[in-house]
């Protein structure tokens, strides 16, 4: 039988600390979090590898790369009492590290069944300070904002800017953007009426619905 608490030790200690994952915080969260309950039962053995996770049977969504999602959500400086919007919430597991560090979490998933798995395990793990949303991802929900971080938990081609637009001042926006060797985690902080980026590290992860290139025509 899998000790899950003894591999959730392992992934801090062999694959945030060893790639400069040092906030305490996050660390902690990301113990505490029981990433088996996120993935198929069929996968659950396979949770703390340090690899993508499907979450649906269709393979077409997925949990980030474990140490990924740590240099992510340590890019977006997240404080106590901080309102975070996750976009991208697929079954929850971002929105539930996330609620161990902010004050609120909003968590916008599309696809109803992906919100609903999400609602019910944030439920059931007793996380009462993270709603999920059910709403096109490159959405976000406004109704509910501004925020002081948004973590957009996969990749895109193109970052909206709706998105951009439900940041309060100085809040900021982390996104993998690219595919492949090219891709990059960046960090958008807006600040005056103004949005202003930098790079983050590099990295890769699966595109999420809705922030697709448009196919160019070749004549």
């Amino acid at each position: 039988m899998t000790d899950f608490a003894q591999s959730r030790r392992k992934m801090v200690d062999n694959q945030l600390r060893t790639n400069d994952v040092t906030d305490h915080r996050i660390l902690d969260a990301m113990e505490w979090v029981p990433r088996e309950r996120f993935v198929p039962a069929s996968k659950q053995v396979v949770a703390y590898i340090d690899e993508e996770l499907p979450v649906d049977t269709s393979a077409s969504r997925f949990l980030m790369i474990p140490h990924l999602f740590g240099k992510l959500v340590q890019l977006a400086e997240v404080r106590p009492g901080d309102m975070v919007m996750v976009v991208g919430a697929a079954t929850g597991y971002g929105a539930a590290v996330l609620s161990r560090l902010a004050g609120t979490v909003v968590a916008v998933e599309e696809n109803p069944d992906l919100a609903r798995k999400a609602g019910e395990i944030l439920v059931e793990l007793g996380i009462e300070n993270a709603a999920v949303i059910e709403a096109k991802l490159t959405d976000g929900c406004p109704s509910e904002g501004p925020y002081d971080a948004i973590v957009i938990d996969g990749a895109v081609d193109v970052l909206p800017e709706s998105l951009l637009a439900q940041l309060k001042d100085g809040g900021r926006l982390v996104v993998i953007e690219g595919r492949g060797g090219s891709a990059a985690a960046r960090v958008y902080r807006a600040s005056a009426g103004n949005v202003s980026s930098r790079f983050g590290f590099n990295a890769s992860a699966g595109v999420l619905p809705g922030f697709e290139k448009a196919a160019e025509f070749v004549f």
